[in-house]
């Protein structure tokens, strides 16, 4: 798979400083810079440090089944700003070929919070995931879905990793969720979660769930 982050940093060159700091143990396959510059950090067949605790799936080590991609975005240190155009583009011009080399769908296009929902968020709200999806390099939900669908099943069978309590009592799974699919959605699950959630389990259901 591929996971999408975002630097949380207020420079791009304090956050290539830290990924190649062999004491922070953490790295990426990739970093893009707010004007598109993409640097190489960890080549595409080797284990990068990216991604941490959490699962996507039946993946629960997510790092030895995934390339990783930061992009320099301060997120929460400067109010979540925006994604350029330009950073945009260059995201969307190295996809296709890490795809394509691994075989990945892009329904295993996912964000750092998908995978880790009660400890991450990026790469966040802002983020054009429908963009992406539009040029075939991630997934994006239709109308018209199960509003009686089970949102933590249609969940679950997506990818997410529901905890045994299935309302989910932390909010953790429902938030990673909105974060995606409908930034700014608050309150309890609705028919609208359902209903997306719904129509993504049925057109993509994960590897194990199909």
């Amino acid at each position: 798979m591929v996971v999408l982050h975002h630097t949380a940093m207020t420079t791009c060159k304090a956050a290539i400083a830290r990924l190649c700091d062999p004491d922070t143990e953490v790295s990426a396959h990739y970093v893009i810079a707010e004007d598109g510059t993409i640097l190489s950090l960890v080549p595409e067949e080797m284990r990068a440090w990216h991604a941490g605790g959490g699962a996507w799936g039946a993946v629960t080590d997510v790092n030895s089944h995934s390339v990783g991609i930061e992009i320099c975005n301060a997120g929460p240190l400067d109010a979540h700003p925006p994604y350029p155009e330009v950073q945009m583009a260059a995201l969307e011009a190295l996809l296709p070929g890490i795809l394509a080399r691994h075989g990945i769908a892009p329904a295993r296009v996912i964000a750092h919070s998908d995978m880790a929902p009660e400890r991450k968020w990026d790469p966040g709200a802002k983020f054009d995931w429908r963009r992406l999806a539009l040029g075939g390099l991630s997934i994006w939900p239709q109308a018209g879905g199960d509003t009686g669908a089970e949102f933590f099943a249609s969940a679950a069978r997506i990818g997410y990793r529901v905890p045994e309590v299935s309302d989910d009592p932390a909010g953790d799974v429902l938030g990673a969720f909105r974060l995606r699919f409908r930034p700014g959605a608050t309150g309890p699950v609705d028919d609208q979660d359902r209903a997306l959630a719904a129509d993504l389990a049925e057109r993509y259901p994960g590897p194990d769930n199909a």
